[in-house]
């Protein structure tokens, strides 16, 4: 049977994809020297190693037992890669030069956090399940089990309120700030001084763009851009470097307020969720440890999966402050943030909470807004968050009026697709960009900055001028003072529509093209203005053909362009061209012709249950894999089988600790009396446990550790020959970090090997990825 090359595969699938209307991207084909050895050609002699053969399709694929090799936990085993590695957040915060990577660990995957190119790793969504733990559940009383329960909807309130009051202050100073600059331009152009203006314009911009890009460039990297894409990431089990700690908050915060004040075409929805996400976050670990802000009460609440559910909170109040719209955040929440493993854990009690969470948000805008109604928030403060606040509209219609509707959502979803494919190419120089210096990153906003002010004060002077209206309560054409007329060049009575829209804060300019009363044609704010503006559009021309007024258009064509089913959505697109593993709902095709045992590789590092304090020691610095695969060899069970899996950061904690055994001997429920849950719970941002960090004298090393007590005796295993595919389900709506595979028969190998987040990439799969990479952080 004739053995096809992995090139082969990856053509076949790509043809059966597109058969099915579907391309698959093609992946790296340069394939190391070791994957090739791996698919060795038929014909071997009998008596060399025994391949198995996995049938794909018409062709076959071969699997050497070199990809499931087993090293054990030992120094005469392991090659040493580093001796001091270990691996730390805060020392990856400089960019890549040109290709000049930085040394991290072989086997982890890097993506673009914020503007910087960075290992990553993956979340224990999973209950480590070990004894340890079940006794420290066994001996919480009702007591705490409510204080459990209490502290979970407190938080919820807790992060509803500082993210209203954040949302509030946000909205409060890019009104005033931009508010202030308009007036001031307008002012000089009412004084026949246009060079003056045009300077006032566009060095304010400058100014604020230019400080925006600092703070995030040299502060907290991982800031930049909207956020989503990291948090969506982040609840889909990757963790990427500082996206959430409290200097990336402090620099969202501010750099947002900075950059939508400098009149870029940006929006403050991103930055909002990405800031309730590390409101959540820092509320939930108890703080950080790097500034000394921790609270024990909180320990209950120090793992992945408590987090994960209030940074689903905090992105969904995030959208709540952002648009004054609750149910518009938990719905985003459920959408977006938690599409791709909706149906296990969004759970009914994390829909109440979520809920829960943007009605406390609604509640303080509501009185904060009622506050700067009565005149207490400066000159811009009274039209914040009402954005879409539309007060009247007709929504009687005949059956004429549907035909245009549906064509205006037709089109409008093609034009939709359109943005997103053209931003999909213009993503791809991403990459060169992040390649560059600081400097580069900084001159190249800038750059914008100043080609975005020459846009928006040029092209008002191509609009012609309108009479202003006569039911409106406001003064028309505005002079001297904010507000939706702008005189521009206009003789008196007049006003320039486009500058309406350009010479406003986002807030206004999104009003204007909702609201009845008022006429526009100009789109200078990103989606949803854009689609907005094209729904007003097709309104005014057909003006009196229907019954149906503008601001309603505005809203269908606003909804139209959103509403995208073609291709992959903006987030989606951004995730992709930075590199995040991020694992779909639904497996790719071709995963269904493989078998895990066809992608899982090796060498695999086991522990013994009761293993040498050297042998651990060893293997911590020699390696950053996170996971372990735990057996007991006879004499402690008849033969080899797999006990469980523990953590890199379980060993660590038992080495800090160092009640080490004499001889080796199980110890049992003498465990529970040297070691307390908090010592294994997982710690906050900031400071983080290195293996180099504990000195031991030769006397300990020769000493040992019962590793059972603190192993995971029931993770989730597969069969090697389960499909990639099925495989790939399980992993996503377990939220598992690691995925132990065992063999289909007894063959005195209790484990084949582990499948990380890594294993389902298609780089990986495909080809291009070293043999060795199997473990994912």
């Amino acid at each position: 049977m004739q053995v096809r090359p992995m090139t082969d595969l990856l053509r076949t699938c790509q043809q059966k994809d597109v058969a099915k209307g579907r391309r698959l991207e093609a992946a790296p084909q340069d394939l190391s020297a070791e994957r090739r050895r791996e698919r060795k050609a038929p014909g071997a002699s009998p008596t060399g190693p025994k391949h198995e053969v996995s049938n794909i399709g018409a062709f076959t694929f071969h699997s050497s037992p070199e990809r499931r090799h087993v090293r054990e936990c030992s120094p005469e085993q392991t090659q040493s890669q580093d001796p001091n590695q270990d691996y730390d957040h805060e020392s990856l915060t400089s960019p890549l030069l040109n290709g000049q990577h930085r040394s991290t660990n072989s086997t982890s995957q890097v993506a673009i956090v914020g503007v910087n190119l960075c290992p990553i790793e993956s979340l224990d969504y999973e209950i480590a399940e070990n004894d340890f733990f079940k006794q420290d559940w066994r001996t919480r009383g009702k007591i705490q089990i409510f204080q459990y329960i209490f502290m979970k909807w407190l938080l919820c309130f807790l992060i509803g309120g500082i993210v209203s009051l954040v949302g509030f202050c946000n909205n409060l100073a890019v009104e005033n700030m931009a508010g202030v600059k308009f007036v001031i331009t307008s002012n000089m152009m009412l004084a026949g001084r246009y060079e003056t203006a045009f300077l006032v314009f566009s060095l304010s911009n400058l100014g604020l763009t230019l400080f925006a890009a600092i703070i995030t460039t040299f502060i907290a990297p991982a800031a930049a851009g909207s956020g989503i894409p990291e948090v969506k990431a982040y609840l889909n089990g990757v963790d990427a470097p500082g996206i959430i700690s409290l200097r990336t908050c402090i620099v969202k915060i501010i750099g947002s307020i900075s950059a939508v004040s400098s009149s870029l075409l940006v929006g403050k929805a991103g930055p909002m969720v990405h800031t309730g996400s590390c409101i959540a976050s820092l509320l939930g670990q108890g703080g950080s440890r790097r500034y000394g802000l921790t609270w024990k009460w909180l320990r209950f609440f120090k793992n992945d999966r408590d987090r994960r559910d209030l940074v689903t909170c905090g992105s969904a109040a995030g959208i709540a402050a952002a648009f004054r719209a609750p149910v518009g955040g938990v719905l985003f929440a459920l959408e977006e943030m938690a599409s791709c493993v909706t149906g296990y854990w969004w759970t009914s009690g994390l829909l109440w909470r979520a809920f829960f969470t943007t009605a406390v948000v609604a509640v303080i805008l509501r009185a904060l807004i009622d506050v700067c109604l009565s005149g207490k928030c400066g000159l811009f403060g009274k039209g914040g968050l009402i954005m879409f606040d539309v007060y009247s509209a007709n929504i009687s219609y005949h059956i004429a009026d549907v035909p245009p509707v549906l064509l205006l959502g037709v089109v409008g979803g093609i034009l939709g697709s359109l943005y997103n494919f053209l931003l999909d190419k213009v993503l791809r120089v991403y990459a060169i960009i992040n390649e560059k210096s600081n400097t580069y990153k900084i001159f190249i906003a800038c750059a914008i900055s100043i080609f975005t002010s020459c846009l928006l004060f040029g092209l008002p002077w191509l609009a012609s001028c309108q009479p202003c209206p006569f039911d409106t309560a406001e003064a028309c054409p505005t002079i001297g003072r904010s507000g939706n007329y702008k005189k521009f060049q206009c003789p008196p009575g007049h006003y320039n529509d486009l500058a309406s829209l350009i010479f406003n804060t986002n807030d206004d300019a999104i009003r204007n093209l909702f609201s009845r009363n008022t006429d526009s044609d100009g789109s200078f704010v990103p989606v949803i203005v854009t689609g907005a503006s094209y729904g007003r559009f097709v309104g005014m021309l057909l003006g009196s053909h229907s019954n149906l007024n503008h601001g309603f258009y505005a809203v269908l064509g606003a909804a139209s362009f959103l509403a995208d089913a073609f291709n992959g959505n903006i987030y989606d697109l951004i995730m992709k061209a930075k590199g995040f593993p991020y694992l779909k709902a639904h497996a790719e095709p071709y995963m269904r012709q493989l078998t895990v045992a066809d992608v899982v590789s090796g060498p695999l590092q086991l522990c013994h249950g009761i293993e040498k304090v050297g042998n651990v020691v060893h293997i911590l610095k020699t390696t950053n894999h996170h996971g372990f695969p735990v057996i007991d060899e006879p004499p402690h069970s008849e033969s080899p089988v797999l006990y469980g899996l523990i953590l890199r950061a379980h060993l660590i904690t038992l080495l800090k600790k160092r009640s080490f055994l004499r001889t080796p001997v199980r110890i049992g429920v003498e465990a529970f009396m040297h070691f307390s849950a908090d010592e294994f719970a997982k710690k906050g941002l900031g400071k983080v446990d290195r293996i180099g960090d504990i000195n031991l004298t030769h006397e300990e090393m020769e000493m040992f550790l019962d590793l059972h007590p603190f192993t995971n005796a029931s993770p989730y295993t597969v069969v090697e020959t389960m499909s990639l595919a099925k495989a790939s389900t399980l992993f996503l709506e377990m939220g598992l970090r690691h995925l132990l595979v065992i063999p289909k028969t007894s063959n005195g190998t209790p484990v084949v090997g582990i499948l990380t987040r890594h294993d389902f990439m298609a780089e990986h799969v495909l080809g291009g990825s070293s043999s060795s990479s199997h473990f994912l952080h």
